[in-house]
């Protein structure tokens, strides 16, 4: 713990571990299992529960409260674990729970992720790296969220449901069903209208790889036949595209949830005006 600084009035349980050059605050109570990383800094009243380990770099603001019992009536007490990596910021009044014992077992979130205000990470979820929450967003348990994720506020995901790489989620959607990579859902409930064009571009994806994908998904979602059975159509259409080749990976790995489609009165539609290339 060298040069670290604990405020007098937080508590430390014995058996915490503590990095190097970590600030706790006033009011703070870290449990016995809790592994804090180095250069962490956790401002005032942060609860840290049960076996949770907070990655170097990590900074979490008041009232959040990591690592507690997962609310599934199906956990009998065993010892699981929530995992934060490295560099995320945390902010007021979020919750994340640890996995069941049932399941999982663990609740994974990846590097330099951000969840704003009174966001909710459910148990046994697994988050990729960059992944932004917006306030108020809830994910229930066994979610599984790509890299490079926006989710904006108030939007709910059902349990179960998978979220590809790069996708976008609008503010107030409540998503049951899978989103591919790249795609952008919108709605209540929410529907797939259109791809994440921003995101790619900002990801550097080439302008012919966003043009191939604007094709596929078009192709996957033109509804003569199902999802799965055009993705062999559509893999053979694009070869050489690497980024098909993952959205159809996607579609075609066994998932426990029907996929965000577009509304049923209408194709997919990918707007010109998102996209200047």
């Amino acid at each position: 713990m060298s040069d670290s600084r604990i405020h007098p009035t937080s508590i430390i349980e014995q058996g915490a571990r503590i990095g190097d050059r970590v600030n706790i605050g006033p009011f703070c109570h870290i449990g016995s299992e809790a592994v804090i990383g180095d250069d962490v800094e956790l401002i005032s009243h942060v609860v840290v529960m049960g076996r949770t380990i907070v990655g170097n770099g990590s900074k979490v603001y008041p009232n959040a409260v990591l690592g507690g019992d997962p609310q599934n009536t199906k956990h009998k007490g065993g010892h699981t674990t929530l995992v934060i990596g490295k560099n995320c910021v945390i902010r007021e009044g979020v919750t994340m729970h640890r996995g069941t014992d049932g399941s999982l077992g663990i609740t994974t979130v990846g590097d330099n992720c951000m969840f704003l205000a009174y966001a909710h990470v459910a148990h046994d979820c697994v988050i990729g790296d960059n992944v932004t929450f917006s306030n108020n967003v809830m994910i229930g348990g066994h979610v599984s969220i790509g890299n490079n994720v926006i989710i904006g506020g108030g939007a709910g995901i059902h349990q179960f449901v998978r979220v590809g790489h790069h996708a976008f989620i609008g503010g107030l959607a409540a998503l049951a069903s899978d989103l591919v990579p790249y795609g952008m859902a919108i709605g209540n409930h929410a529907y797939l209208g259109g791809l994440n064009i921003i995101g790619m571009k900002r990801s550097g994806m080439a302008r012919p790889e966003i043009h191939n994908l604007r094709h596929a998904v078009r192709m996957l979602f033109d509804r003569t036949k199902s999802i799965k059975s055009r993705a062999d159509d559509v893999r053979a259409a694009f070869p050489e595209s690497a980024a098909v080749a993952d959205l159809i990976d996607f579609i075609t790995t066994d998932t426990k949830r029907a996929y965000c489609t577009p509304p049923l009165d209408s194709a997919i539609e990918i707007s010109d005006s998102d996209d200047n290339s």
